[in-house]
C-alpha cells in the first residue's frame, strides 16, 4: 500500500506547488502582465475556481476511465495550462491558461483522495488520507518556496511556471512507472454525486471547510505584501518564510492522521480551528517583526493543514457507502474557499491594508468553529436516532 500512496503523494506535490506559488510571485506577475496586483489575484481564482466547480464533474464524466490513463490525461492538460501561461504575454490568456491548469487538477486530486481511502483499510483510512494530503502540504514547505526562490534568481516570474510545468511532467512519469493498477468504479451521475449535500451533517461539515480555508487563504493570496514588514521586500527571505510555513504544514498534516486514529476528529478539528484563529487575529501585531512572524507561520502552517484529514474523515464516517463522492466533494470545497479568498482579500487591501487582513480570516475561521460544533451536534443526535 505504501508505494501507491507515496506515487499519489507525488501527484498532489506538482497540483499543490502550482496552486501555491502564484501568491509568492504575484507583484512580479502583476507587473508584467500589466495588471495591479489586487487583479492579479484572479490568477489563484481561475485556478481554484476551475478545479472547485469542475472537480464533480469530472469525476462523473470520467468515472468509467482507467485510473491509470485518468491521472495521465489530467496531468497533461495541467502540464499544458501552466506551459501556457509561462508564454503568453496577455493577462485575459493567462487568465484562460490557469482555468486549464486547474481542470487538469480537478481530474487528479478526486481521483487520488478516493484511490487512497479505497488502498487503505478502515482503521487506516486517516492515515492513508494524511499520506497523500502529504503531497500538497509538502508542496508548500518544498515547491512553493523554491518556485518562489527561482522568480527571486531570475526576475521571472514565468520561470516559476516552468517548474511548476517540470513537476507535472515527473508526476506522469512516476505513475506511468509505479503506480499499480486500481479497480474503476461503478458509474455514479452528477446528480448522485451531489445528493450528499441534501444532508444537513455532510452540508455543515462542508461549510466549515468553506469558512476555514477562505479565512486562512485571504491573507495566503496576498502573502507578500502582507509580510512586507518581516522581509523587507526581500524575495530570498520571503520564500524562508514559505518554508517554514510548509515544513510546519507537512508535519501538521502527517501529525493529525495519527491524531484522528487515536483521538477523534473532533478534538482535532476544534484545537486547530481556535488555535488558527487565535494565531490570526494577532497578525497585525505578530507579522511586524521576523522572529514572530516565524512563530506566527509555524501555527498557522500546522493548524491550516492539520484540518484537511479530520475534516475529510468526518464526511467519510458519517456516510462511509458515499466515500468516493465525499472525498470529491472534500476536496472541491477546500478549492472554493482558495478561490473566495482572493476576492475576500482584494476587499481587505482596499478597506484594511494589507497589515489587516489576518483579523478577516481569523472571522471566518472563528465562524467555521462554530459551524464545526453544529456539525458535531448533528452527527451525534442521527446517532442517537439509529441506535
Amino acid at each position: 500500500m505504501r508505494r501507491p500512496l507515496l506515487v499519489l503523494a507525488a501527484g498532489m506535490f506538482a497540483i499543490g506547488t502550482d496552486s501555491f506559488v502564484i501568491a509568492g510571485i504575484l507583484p512580479d506577475a502583476a507587473h508584467r502582465l500589466g495588471v495591479t496586483t489586487a487583479t492579479a489575484g484572479w490568477l489563484l481564482t481561475a485556478y481554484a475556481l476551475t478545479y472547485a466547480l469542475l472537480g464533480p464533474v469530472m469525476a462523473a464524466l470520467t468515472t468509467r476511465w482507467p485510473r491509470r490513463t485518468l491521472f495521465l490525461t489530467g496531468y497533461a492538460v495541467f502540464t499544458t495550462g501552466n506551459l501556457l501561461t509561462a508564454a503568453t504575454p496577455s493577462f485575459t490568456t493567462a487568465l484562460t491558461a490557469r482555468a486549464l491548469a486547474g481542470l487538469g487538477g480537478a481530474m487528479i486530486t478526486p481521483a487520488a483522495v478516493a484511490a487512497a481511502t479505497a488502498l487503505a483499510p478502515p482503521e487506516r483510512r486517516g492515515r492513508a488520507i494524511a499520506t497523500v494530503m502529504t503531497g500538497l502540504s509538502a508542496a508548500t514547505a518544498l515547491g512553493a518556496p523554491l518556485g518562489t526562490a527561482l522568480a527571486g534568481l531570475t526576475g521571472d516570474w514565468r520561470t516559476t511556471l516552468l517548474f511548476v510545468s517540470a513537476l507535472g511532467l515527473l508526476a506522469a512519469l512516476g505513475t506511468a512507472l509505479f503506480l499499480p493498477g486500481l479497480p474503476t468504479p461503478p458509474a455514479v451521475p452528477l446528480r448522485t454525486r451531489l445528493t450528499p449535500l441534501t444532508d444537513h451533517r455532510i452540508g455543515l461539515t462542508l461549510l466549515t471547510t468553506l469558512l476555514a480555508y477562505t479565512g486562512l487563504y485571504t491573507v495566503y493570496s496576498f502573502i507578500d505584501p502582507a509580510l512586507d514588514r518581516a522581509t523587507g521586500g526581500s524575495g530570498t527571505t520571503l520564500a524562508a518564510l514559505l518554508f517554514v510555513w510548509g515544513l510546519a504544514a507537512t508535519a501538521g498534516t502527517l501529525t493529525s492522521g495519527r491524531l484522528v486514529d487515536r483521538y477523534g476528529g473532533r478534538r482535532v478539528i476544534n484545537t486547530a480551528l481556535t488555535l488558527a484563529a487565535l494565531d490570526f487575529a494577532l497578525l497585525p501585531w505578530s507579522t511586524a517583526h521576523l522572529p514572530t512572524t516565524v512563530v506566527a507561520l509555524l501555527v498557522w502552517g500546522a493548524c491550516g493543514w492539520g484540518l484537511l484529514a479530520p475534516q475529510t474523515h468526518r464526511l467519510i464516517t458519517t456516510l462511509p457507502a458515499a466515500a468516493p463522492l465525499l472525498t470529491g466533494l472534500a476536496s472541491a470545497t477546500v478549492y472554493v474557499g482558495v478561490a473566495l479568498a482572493p476576492i475576500a482579500g482584494q476587499a481587505g487591501l482596499t478597506h484594511l491594508g494589507p497589515h489587516r487582513l489576518g483579523p478577516l480570516g481569523a472571522t471566518l475561521i472563528a465562524l467555521a468553529l462554530v459551524t464545526a460544533e453544529a456539525a458535531h451536534t448533528a452527527i451525534h443526535r442521527k446517532e442517537t436516532e439509529t441506535q
